[in-house]
């Protein structure tokens, strides 16, 4: 298969193999938490590459996260989110205890693929401070693709975090990069999207037109927007 047969989704991208016709797999809640940081040379971002072993993605770069689990739906979290993110997760079809679950599993996620933590960590557990997450968009993986996730992304002063930076059996080569290293890397093309609204993103973490709805129709990706008002 030429990488012109491929859907946008993995285009670039090595190992990935889609089933001709493969329908009916559920989507999977997920979160991911894009860490940011502002230097004098401009904005960075914190990327990883996915190990080689993976099934979904190997060797491409993401930002941390994975799929919500049981203990996400616990009440170990400190404060909560903003209001304005539980409205604009609602719009994504996220009531309250899933939205709160989204945001623990990505800054969970976070810390066990990086070592930071944003909260505190205790006997061995993360208790995250959610107040700092800004909720952006989220992403349907393609019906074809053997595994699916309805992924929320996240975005997070990397100011914030604890700890030290280091690479896990989930994510290699993590570092923080400026935006225009990070686009060379081989990814995903929602990855891509996300990186190029990122310079959009006010000192709030906002987007002027909302939060991103990126999904498939007919193998090609459709963006809409979701939720304007719950940032005015």
């Amino acid at each position: 298969m030429s990488e012109s047969d491929l859907p946008p989704f993995a285009r670039g991208v090595n190992g990935v193999v889609f089933s001709p016709g493969q329908r009916g797999v559920k989507p999977r809640h997920a979160a991911s938490l894009i860490l940011l940081r502002q230097t004098a040379g401009g904005l960075e971002v914190l990327l990883g590459k996915r190990a080689r072993q993976h099934r979904f993605l190997p060797d491409v770069y993401v930002f941390p996260g994975g799929r919500v689990d049981s203990t996400d739906l616990s009440d170990n979290y400190s404060n909560d989110l903003l209001q304005k993110d539980y409205l604009a997760l609602s719009q994504s079809g996220a009531p309250a205890r899933l939205a709160r679950a989204l945001a623990v599993a990505a800054s969970r996620e976070t810390w066990e693929e990086t070592g930071l933590a944003l909260g505190r960590v205790q006997d061995g557990r993360l208790c995250p401070d959610l107040t700092g997450l800004s909720y952006l968009g989220r992403a349907i993986t393609p019906p074809q693709s053997p595994i699916r996730y309805h992924a929320r992304f996240f975005a997070a002063d990397a100011g914030r975090a604890n700890g030290a930076l280091r690479d896990s059996h989930e994510l290699l080569d993590l570092a923080f990069r400026p935006l225009d290293q990070a686009l060379r890397l081989p990814l995903a093309d929602i990855t891509e999207f996300m990186l190029l609204r990122l310079a959009e993103l006010g000192p709030d973490l906002r987007h002027p037109r909302g939060t991103a709805f990126w999904s498939y129709r007919l193998g090609r990706p459709v963006v809409r927007w979701e939720a304007p008002e719950c940032f005015t």
